[in-house]
């Protein structure tokens, strides 16, 4: 393993186990290794009583048999209840990992809009909710599976290490007119075997890890795209885009189908060597051991056990051979979620060169305000202003000129610029996209967020009839998809039930009309005007309709701004 490729494993697995549940986690852990030392105990009173079976076999003894039959079914009835509950265990401890790394990744996701800065900054990082979901998930049951694999086979090894040594005796090989004694040599032989075995398997197999990689990779593509077309299912109707989106989804899917054909001739490569490596166990020990057994040095019982041993060896040793597609997956995993990690600390590095602060003036200021883009390029410069309390302005200029974007510096989710924006001690303020965000479950749970607390029913319908929707009251606690039933239009109207429900000070709105009718608009900005008499608001449009409910135009052209009173007729 790479060193990289093993610190980050590090990075990953070191945290759960020095968290606050690391009691209980290193208590599930070592109830699951003692569960598998007990195993590895009762593998090696079997292999005993194949010695003594066969030899009774081979003496026709029939009064030992049934006893000795009573004697396995024992043996095999405690195995079996511990294998199953050391596995149940290892499933609680994988929940137990899995439940604390998802939750400190969704913290660490949602913390300081990461997930909204990872596309600010254009980063690499694909699907960040199947890094969350899926890869998490595989890298503690890999990680978990393969640990107390790992640990049961070097206690199988070192056990039977010990009986195939004892069961081997010494082979004396002559060399010219020398004579060698090896002692132990089926466990020589075994240890041989079993290191050529791990030598080619890796030669074989070492390409899986980038294949499963991007296997992954492809996958989480296609089934983003499809993701999309669901989500924008109306636009693509209405452009009739059915043909162009086929198109996509065949490029998507054929670079799965590209590679998942590579990853089978690879996977079919292993498993031929695989299954040839573990058939030639089977019969090399028996060639080896047979000499001994025809010399009658050792009895049926003795040549059983020997094999039997031999081949516990074998698979305690060959455990990186019969684990190398489990291993390959996993490395996979741990590149994604480092690079998934490493781009979120990367995201959380970049700080704010805008400063921001409260004041006591009950007004909203601007001192020297510059924006620009993640490359540097300039939106605005040098802007100083002083927007007071209960004003009504209309942010303008033409596309592309940083409207939206200074509307982001003002909520403190644009890093890039300098200068300081000072607002209002205390005071409320809520921010509105052109297209309202509309949170999974109940319409009420869609009205009143980002609250969590929801006001009365009462209070809801008056504001839903407020805005026009009064038809939805009757479905205020209905769980639906409700971007999907409600028009933008709709859409739109419910933003501003939620501006009534949350009643700010400040109010921005990017666009937040734009999919209504004029006397619509100009009816929910009079709503606001009746119900928040003092309330700032700050939107962003295009439409000439919106300088009469707006006492003030702050226009932004080539980095520059101007700010006046817009004139209205007595």
């Amino acid at each position: 393993m790479k060193f990289p490729l093993a610190r980050g494993f590090w990075q990953l697995f070191k945290g759960y186990w020095s968290s606050p549940e690391k009691w209980k986690a290193r208590g599930l852990l070592i109830s699951v290794i003692v569960l598998n030392l007990i195993m590895v105990y009762l593998l090696v009173r079997i292999n005993d009583w194949y010695r003594i079976f066969y030899d009774a076999l081979q003496a026709y003894d029939w009064t030992s048999f049934w006893p000795l039959i009573g004697e396995f079914t024992v043996l095999a009835f405690i195995y079996i209840i511990i294998a199953v509950y050391a596995v149940y265990l290892r499933q609680m401890l994988t929940i137990s990992w899995r439940t604390w790394m998802t939750e400190q990744y969704l913290a660490r996701w949602m913390h300081g809009q990461v997930y909204y800065r990872l596309q600010v900054l254009r980063s690499d990082t694909d699907n960040p909710d199947q890094r969350i979901s899926e890869d998490i998930n595989q890298f503690v049951s890999l990680t978990l599976t393969l640990f107390v694999g790992v640990l049961k086979q070097l206690t199988t090894l070192g056990a039977f290490a010990v009986v195939l040594w004892n069961l081997s005796g010494l082979i004396t090989i002559p060399i010219g007119d020398a004579e060698f004694t090896v002692y132990g040599y089926m466990f020589w032989l075994s240890l041989l075997y079993s290191v050529l075995g791990t030598y080619f398997v890796h030669l074989v197999g070492k390409k899986l890890i980038r294949l499963n990689f991007d296997q992954q990779r492809y996958e989480a593509d296609f089934r983003f795209s499809m993701m999309r077309v669901r989500e924008n299912s109306e636009s693509i109707a209405f452009y009739r885009g059915e043909m162009a989106e086929g198109v996509g989804f065949k490029e998507r899917f054929a670079n799965v189908i590209k590679n998942y054909w590579g990853l089978m001739r690879r996977t079919k490569l292993l498993n031929f060597y695989v299954n040839g490596y573990g058939q030639l166990a089977i019969i090399f020990p028996l060639i080896m051991a047979a000499p001994r057994y025809y010399a009658g040095e050792i009895a049926l019982g003795g040549l059983m056990q020997t094999i039997l041993a031999f081949g516990r060896v074998q698979d305690a040793l060959s455990f990186f051979v019969d684990s190398y597609s489990s291993i390959a997956e996993l490395a996979a995993v741990i590149q994604r979620l480092t690079g998934f990690t490493e781009h979120m600390e990367e995201c959380a590095r970049v700080k704010s060169t805008i400063e921001r602060g409260e004041g006591t003036a009950n007004e909203l200021t601007l001192q020297d305000l510059s924006i620009t883009l993640p490359d540097g390029l300039p939106l605005l410069t040098a802007c100083t202003l002083a927007l007071p309390h209960g004003s009504r302005i209309l942010v303008t200029g033409a596309s592309g000129a940083g409207k939206s974007t200074l509307l982001r510096a003002l909520a403190g989710i644009w890093p890039y610029g300098s200068g300081t924006i000072t607002l209002p001690a205390g005071a409320k303020r809520l921010f509105l996209p052109q297209r309202p965000y509309l949170v999974l479950g109940s319409l009420r749970r869609a009205l009143s967020y980002p609250r969590t607390a929801a006001a009365s029913d009462e209070e809801i319908a008056r504001i839903l009839t407020c805005v026009g929707l009064d038809h939805f009251s009757a479905r205020l606690d209905d769980v639906d998809d409700w971007s999907r039933i409600l028009s933008l239009g709709e859409q739109q109207r419910l933003a501003f039930a939620r501006i009534l429900l949350i009643r700010p000070d400040w109010i921005f709105l990017d666009e937040a009309t734009s999919a209504l009718d004029e006397p619509r608009e100009r009816a929910l900005y009079e709503l606001l005007h009746q119900e928040l008499p003092s309330a700032s608001i700050i939107s962003i449009g295009h439409r000439s309709t919106l300088f009469a409910l707006h006492d003030t135009e702050l226009h932004l052209s080539d980095q520059t701004y101007t700010y006046q009173e817009i004139p209205h007729d007595s």
